[in-house]
């Protein structure tokens, strides 16, 4: 007796991808909540992305998509590495030579699945080594408290802002392959690959709590 579809579905073999593990410190709580808050939804449309384009046969596509992505990690490289120095030049100037240490570090392990997870994982070490620099600069009184909490937010906000961006991109091409008849395939990969059904959003309830953290950042100031 042949065995119906669903279970032949069921006994498809998991697929064996390509993974690296990398575990570090990270210190600051700036780059904790980027991790916290954007890092697994990151991946996530990333691997969807992928998928997505792969069924449609858009191999083009894919190759752009990725050089997109690519792009705008490495724009926010570049600006979160011409601030680190900038900092660095300023303690070097004020002959500061300490580092903080903090209250509540966490050790973080990226599983690196793709080239553009590992660019982003790069970006969350900078920006942890650039609000060391900002906190040691506040701490020795170099720099101001309004500054440095209006700073923090917005260096922040900027990883945020890149990661729910990728996500749109992976919600435009879910949209597209739907578009081009190609639904009922992409929903089926996207159950086989453990992945949500609809591409994740940025919801209300994420730009509420973006503003409770602005709030909590002044209020870990004033202290």
């Amino acid at each position: 007796m042949a065995e119906n579809p669903d279970q032949e579905k069921s006994k498809r073999p998991n697929i064996s991808r390509p993974v690296f593990e990398r575990s570090f410190k990270v210190n600051s709580e700036q780059a904790i909540r980027v991790i916290r808050n954007s890092y697994d939804r990151l991946i996530r449309s990333l691997y969807a992305i992928d998928v997505i384009l792969r069924i449609v046969g858009q191999e083009q596509a894919i190759d752009e998509i990725e050089a997109i992505v690519s792009s705008m990690i490495a724009e926010c490289a570049e600006q979160l590495q011409q601030e680190k120095a900038r900092l660095e030049k300023l303690k070097a100037d004020n002959g500061i030579d300490e580092t903080p240490t903090y209250t509540h570090p966490r050790e973080f392990v990226a599983k690196i699945a793709s080239p553009q997870i590992a660019q982003f994982v790069e970006l969350i070490r900078l920006l942890d080594q650039l609000m060391i620099h900002m906190d040691t600069l506040w701490l020795c009184q170099v720099i101001n408290n309004k500054h440095c909490i209006e700073a923090r937010y917005q260096w922040q906000q900027r990883l945020q802002r890149l990661a729910n961006r990728i996500v749109t991109i992976e919600r435009q091409a879910h949209r597209a392959a739907y578009a081009q008849g190609h639904g009922e395939e992409v929903r089926l990969a996207r159950q086989e690959s453990g992945l949500q059904v609809e591409p994740e959003t940025v919801s209300e309830e994420e730009s509420v709590a973006d503003e409770n953290d602005s709030i909590k950042l002044a209020d870990d100031g004033a202290r």
